[in-house]
């Protein structure tokens, strides 16, 4: 059976959607507000800041102590990251699919691009996709269209042919603003009810359903 795939380029988040990063995010969050403020954070709290860029919402939780939440955050995630990181798996399969298949495939994602690709070398993928967009290649961030429209660039293709899979409301909402289809995964940090009421354009909760929406096989 042949299929064609729906959309020629295709970016994903990286956190929650292609590494399951959440115990590791959600632990360094703890970490850095229990050593910096002495202040107990729970997993409900700490999964609500995911997708966002991280100083961003430190200091919109703590002016005052947002940059020292910072460091503290960033110097326990780097050295737990390969003890807590974890593959999802198929992902791994998927995009090695997704290639073979001929479409192109790139990371758009609110981490640094040094801590992104050791997140993707942690869980083995880092051969397998490249990261277009990070933290620093933009002044504005999802759920601001920039970070995607960056990535279009940098692969030189138009948006409106592109899909962006993601974990969280703000990921929908940035392909959304950016003119892609957006697709929504719930393996990861975000509600299912929350991103079913962004309207997206796809809602998967498993690898294989995500698999075979992307490359247009029959019942997806």
């Amino acid at each position: 059976m042949t299929s064609t795939p729906r959309w020629p380029t295709v970016f994903f988040d990286l956190d929650g959607t292609l590494a399951d990063t959440i115990p590791l995010i959600v632990a360094s969050y703890q970490h850095a507000f229990r050593t910096v403020l002495g202040e107990e954070v729970d997993d409900a709290r700490a999964r609500a800041w995911i997708g966002r860029p991280l100083l961003e919402a430190l200091l919109e939780e703590s002016p005052e102590h947002g940059h020292a939440l910072d460091v503290a955050y960033r110097e326990w995630n780097l050295a737990n990251t390969a003890a807590l990181i974890r593959r999802y798996d198929g992902v791994p399969e998927l995009l090695e699919a997704l290639t073979a298949a001929g479409v192109r495939v790139a990371v758009v994602t609110s981490k640094r691009e040094q801590t992104a690709r050791l997140a993707l070398e942690g869980v083995g993928i880092d051969h397998l996709v490249r990261v277009v967009a990070g933290l620093e290649d933009t002044e504005r961030h999802k759920p601001a269209p920039d970070p995607l429209l960056h990535g279009a660039a940098a692969l030189g293709v138009d948006p409106a042919t592109c899909a962006y899979v993601g974990d969280a409301t703000v990921d929908l909402q940035a392909a959304r603003a950016a003119g892609m289809a957006a697709v929504a995964v719930t393996w990861g940090a975000g509600e299912r009810d929350a991103l079913a009421a962004e309207e997206p354009d796809a809602l998967v909760d498993d690898v294989t359903a995500l698999g075979a929406l992307l490359l247009g096989r029959a019942g997806s």
